[in-house]
């Protein structure tokens, strides 16, 4: 149980058969032999020696980042919450809210405490006043991500709101809410009548929220279309060749919503997160007009200092290695489509 592992293999592929796939040639979501989900390149299993190594290990850049007083910048003008403008706000590591033509959307919300890892930022806007939502994203069973009291509080404000998701997470949600969930593989698209197109993608991650369910539920990210207008969220994801073929499918992204943080140690994290370096790669791959980084500065979860991520970005952006436009946002910061 606590020595190396031997990496997964493919034995079938699933999907819901109620929702469409768009990629042509996909043959549905890898299921391993074990019944689990898995990425379908670089698998990788889960090594409980990694764990406990990671839990006990002593962080090297410990000094550095006890130093950095860097801390995210909060704006708690929350006027945004009544302006009918398509727009994109960032509530905290990888919460946003989304409004495109009317159609209000919450991806991934998590608004108060972690089970590990101390909040290091505020809240931009009392949850309670996020009302009128149209729908709740969740990418992953991650508790940094799906977070049972935050999804409580939504779905009681707002009992219309629709809950999406990847396969089989619909089974943990729907003990929390009894709001309608769809949940997806990758590459297929909800069906949502007349609302936006969103789609889940693939990312090279795992889910779980204990060391019994490890991949028994879908990962990923979203590609979210409403006239004309195109964002791609790319959920908590290692480096991967998913970047290019979503940029090959989707070939007018505006904005690209990449993870950047928690990435050290990189013996531990490199199979599941990106740094700001491969970060740019990703970003670089989709083609995507405006990148805006996230998974950093809200929780204490590795050894890199918070201030870090921003830092190497702001660097790569100087030295034009990064294609288009860099916007870092400050947490409760409105970003407006042009």
């Amino acid at each position: 149980m606590f020595g190396k592992r031997k990496a997964p293999a493919i034995t079938s592929y699933i999907s819901n058969p109620a929702l469409v796939t768009i990629k042509p040639d996909w043959k549905g979501t890898p299921i391993d032999e074990d019944g689990l989900f898995m990425n379908h390149e670089h698998p990788w299993r889960l090594e409980y020696s990694k764990i406990f190594k990671y839990i006990f290990h002593r962080n090297p850049q410990k000094e550095i980042k006890k130093q950095d007083t860097w801390r995210m910048p909060v704006l708690k003008n929350d006027q945004w919450l009544t302006d009918p403008a398509d727009k994109i706000v960032w509530l905290g590591h990888a919460s946003f809210f989304i409004q495109l033509s009317g159609i209000r959307m919450l991806i991934d919300p998590v608004y108060g405490k972690l089970p590990v890892g101390a909040r290091l930022s505020d809240m931009p806007v009392d949850p309670n006043k996020l009302l009128n939502i149209d729908y709740i994203l969740v990418s992953h069973a991650h508790y940094d991500h799906c977070d049972k009291n935050s999804i409580k509080l939504l779905t009681g404000n707002n009992p219309q709101a629709q809950i999406l998701a990847g396969l089989n997470l619909n089974k943990l949600i729907s003990k929390w809410t009894g709001n309608k969930i769809q949940t997806a593989g990758w590459y297929q698209q909800y069906k949502l009548g007349n609302g936006p197109k969103i789609t889940f993608l693939p990312s090279r991650h795992w889910a779980n929220r204990s060391l019994f369910d490890v991949n028994t539920t879908l990962w990923g990210g979203f590609m979210i279309e409403k006239d004309g207008k195109c964002i791609y969220f790319s959920g908590d994801s290692a480096s991967g060749s998913h970047f290019n073929d979503i940029g090959e499918l989707f070939q007018n992204i505006d904005i690209a919503l990449i993870g950047v943080g928690a990435y050290a140690p990189a013996w531990f994290m490199e199979v599941m997160h990106q740094n700001p370096y491969n970060a740019v790669k990703a970003f670089n791959a989709t083609h995507a007009k405006t990148f805006i980084p996230f998974h950093y500065g809200t929780f204490d979860l590795s050894d890199e200092p918070f201030g870090e991520p921003e830092q190497i970005l702001k660097k790569l952006y100087a030295e034009d290695k990064i294609e288009n436009t860099l916007k870092i946002l400050k947490l409760g910061e409105v970003f407006y489509f042009l």
